[in-house]
């Protein structure tokens, strides 16, 4: 997350009523409970109750202090900060997949910047049932303050792992079994593509698509068919779409 200007620089903090109860009601670790002063209260008594339950420190601050803590974000007069997120594990992704009793469904996002670009892929991956989301250590965003409040709560809910080498860590992931698609313009058509079992699904960056290397170590490739004359979508929306026809053949009717 982004660093804020605050007193303890080694914080970083979630925003708005639904993120806020999204955190609080999880297992995350809360530092401090920040409330707008003024705020009516009674619209807030369940996030209120929950602050009370966990016993987390209360401070009542200006809305200039809370527009500072959040980079002026929509934060609706409550926020909370948190140490920075904690990324998980490969491990950890493969054990939710078999908590589940599921064939492990992962996204590796190569070198993806934007973050709201991120936090709409993790929602959509909660949505979708993804037990794994993969980034690189280097260029590309990791889990920000604008991650976590885009994300809307479902970073509590989806592991991300971080690592060195995305084209070694697909290798760990074929090993495992997985099958790993990349997106490209001339990939297979998305109605085509046999998208069942355990799988791996690359996002390529906003501008450059997904890696040469990466594309040679896939599996294959599969793209979104377009008849519209601006012939790509925005990374999070691709995400989205093509994660929808993985999940077609995974969530019950």
């Amino acid at each position: 997350m982004s660093k804020p200007r605050d007193d303890q620089e080694n914080q970083e903090f979630i925003y708005g009523k639904h993120a806020v109860l999204e955190a609080l009601s999880g297992e995350s670790s809360i530092n401090k409970f920040y409330l707008q002063n003024g705020l009516n209260k009674q619209r807030i008594t369940d996030i209120l109750n929950m602050v009370k339950k966990r016993h987390i420190v209360i401070s009542e601050v200006p809305k200039t202090k809370l527009d500072e803590l959040t980079s002026n974000g929509n934060h609706q007069g409550v926020a909370v900060s948190v140490p920075p997120v904690a990324y998980q594990t490969l491990n950890d992704c493969f054990a939710l997949a078999e908590e589940r009793g599921e064939e492990p469904f992962f996204l590796i996002l190569d070198g993806i910047e934007d973050p709201h670009n991120l936090g709409s892929i993790i929602r959509t991956a909660d949505a979708v049932g993804v037990h794994g989301i993969i980034i690189p250590k280097r260029r590309a965003v990791g889990l920000t303050n604008v991650v976590a409040k885009t994300s809307t709560g479902a970073i509590e809910h989806v592991p991300v792992v971080r690592v060195t080498n995305l084209s070694q860590t697909m290798d760990q992931l074929k090993e495992k079994g997985l099958w790993i698609f990349a997106t490209a313009m001339d990939g297979e058509d998305m109605r085509d593509w046999n998208s069942q079992g355990p799988i791996a699904l690359i996002i390529g960056n906003e501008g450059q698509g997904v890696s040469e290397n990466l594309l040679k170590n896939a599996d294959g490739t599969v793209t979104i068919p377009m008849v519209g004359h601006v012939q790509s979508l925005n990374a999070s929306v691709a995400t989205a779409v093509l994660a929808y026809e993985v999940a077609r053949h995974r969530i019950p009717k």
